[in-house]
């Protein structure tokens, strides 16, 4: 089965965007990484179906598709973000993409407002998370301004201006991970500013100190 492994991961990572977005409309994505196919090393990705439970699929029916949009397998059709997955696979070294609607980080994306730095945690994305301009879901338009904010803010995350998140990483857990810790700190900041607070954003210097650190964070 081609990208047999990214499908089962699909699979068994979709589950979790229930608990960052409503109803059905998350997605996420896994780039192949080469399985002896048509479809080698980074020229495809799996990608959860469309209007589907998240619990409702099996690899089988996980849609895979090239990097230029075309579909090579899957009983399922693939969400209807595929624009915005191929746009940053052909732009971007990137492993897996998720893409939320989580209510505390498209608060920001409908007030077209950044999320700044205001704790460490933030560098697990870049040093700020910026709006990308609004476009049409599903649209190479929206894809495009997606890739140029990223870009510009050196982030590996954007807000989508009255839309939602999306978060890039080198793997899909990753992925997730990281869109939990912007959601969390989407809602630090304006739980914070809801109370009157100004939260005090760190210096480009802290940050740098911050990263330094994590280079030898772990196990």
């Amino acid at each position: 089965m081609i990208l047999e492994t990214e499908r089962r991961a699909v699979v068994e990572h979709a589950s979790e965007l229930a608990d960052l977005t409503p109803g059905r409309t998350g997605n996420l994505s896994v780039r192949g990484r080469g399985d002896g196919t048509d479809a080698g090393p980074g020229d495809a990705f799996a990608i959860t179906p469309t209007g589907v439970p998240y619990d409702g699929f099996d690899a089988e029916d996980v849609p895979v598709v090239a990097t230029d949009g075309e579909r090579l397998a899957g009983e399922m059709a693939p969400s209807s973000e595929v624009p915005m997955h191929s746009a940053i696979y052909r732009r971007e070294d990137v492993g897996a993409i998720v893409h939320t609607h989580s209510p505390w980080a498209t608060a920001l994306a409908v007030a077209d407002q950044p999320l700044p730095p205001i704790h460490y945690m933030i560098v697990a994305v870049g040093k700020r998370v910026p709006v990308a301009e609004y476009a049409p879901y599903g649209t190479d338009e929206l894809a495009e301004n997606i890739v140029t904010a990223m870009t510009e803010a050196d982030s590996t995350a954007a807000l989508i201006e009255n839309h939602g998140l999306v978060v890039t990483a080198p793997d899909l857990e990753t992925a997730l991970e990281n869109t939990h810790h912007v959601e969390s700190l989407a809602r630090l900041y304006l739980e914070s500013r809801s109370a009157g607070l100004e939260p005090q954003p760190l210096s480009d210097d802290q940050l740098e100190t911050v990263l330094e650190q994590f280079e030898s964070y772990g196990q």
